[in-house]
């Protein structure tokens, strides 16, 4: 036996006709607004008013301005902008001309000199430790320890024996120990063609040891104050500096 259920009737609103009947003028609802936030209490905030027209206008990005490079005469501003060696501190042209001062020991300029640079001295000292490592000797930490030891040293010799009117300072120091060291970088060279251990090497050693002294005892008595007066024990202290580096070339 089927069992019955009730089924609530259908109500259609008022006016209507679900058949499409003439039983009375359709209504037609009328558009509502579609929701909007409430906006923030303070509208400078564009992110917090929701408002896009004005938060897109507000965070728009304005192309970037740069500066024009076109100077006045038509010439691009690059150009007058000085080289990157320059902006560096490094002067290869007083560079190369105290090297050839360093070649000449008769006629040494110590004026070129009275602008320190440790440019210079470390080209030299990074030759130094390759011509070593050709030799199959790695020491470019100890020359670079080495060279900073024999500075500390000089400075304090030199400022002990001149007392309160010395006024050689410790770059200074470090930049002719660096340059002055140019002999015994060439030494170094030539030991890679001469038999190691022989005369030839000795007395090639104790010219170039020469040579580093006398540079550079004439220049710290030309450029420092009260030089002349300890000329001989300045040389000794150049002497045993530039004999321990020598010293790395033979053995």
């Amino acid at each position: 036996m089927a069992k019955e259920f009730n089924v609530p009737p259908v109500k259609f609103p008022s006016g209507g006709n679900p058949a499409g009947g003439a039983a009375g003028p359709q209504q037609r609802r009328l558009p509502t607004a579609p929701f909007q936030p409430p906006r923030s209490a303070n509208p400078s905030i564009p992110f917090m008013s929701f408002d896009v027209n004005s938060a897109a206008a507000s965070t728009s990005f304005s192309t970037p301005q740069f500066p024009s490079t076109i100077s006045a005469g038509g010439a691009t501003g690059f150009e007058d902008e000085p080289p990157l060696l320059e902006e560096l501190g490094i002067n290869t042209k007083q560079i190369y001309q105290k090297t050839i001062s360093i070649l000449n020991p008769y006629r040494i300029n110590a004026h070129l000199h009275e602008d320190a640079d440790l440019s210079g001295p470390f080209l030299f000292l990074m030759a130094f430790g390759l011509f070593q490592l050709l030799a199959g000797k790695f020491h470019f930490g100890i020359i670079l320890g080495w060279v900073t030891m024999a500075s500390l040293f000089l400075y304090v010799v030199f400022n002990m024996l001149a007392g309160k009117n010395g006024n050689l300072d410790l770059y200074r120091c470090l930049s002719l120990i660096g340059y002055c060291i140019l002999p015994i970088v060439i030494l170094s060279a030539v030991s890679l063609f001469v038999p190691q251990g022989g005369t030839v090497i000795l007395v090639l050693m104790g010219l170039f040891v020469i040579w580093s002294t006398r540079v550079c005892t004439r220049l710290l008595v030309e450029l420092a104050s009260y030089g002349d007066e300890h000329r001989g024990l300045i040389a000794y202290a150049c002497f045993l500096i530039y004999m321990l580096f020598s010293l790395l070339v033979i053995f």
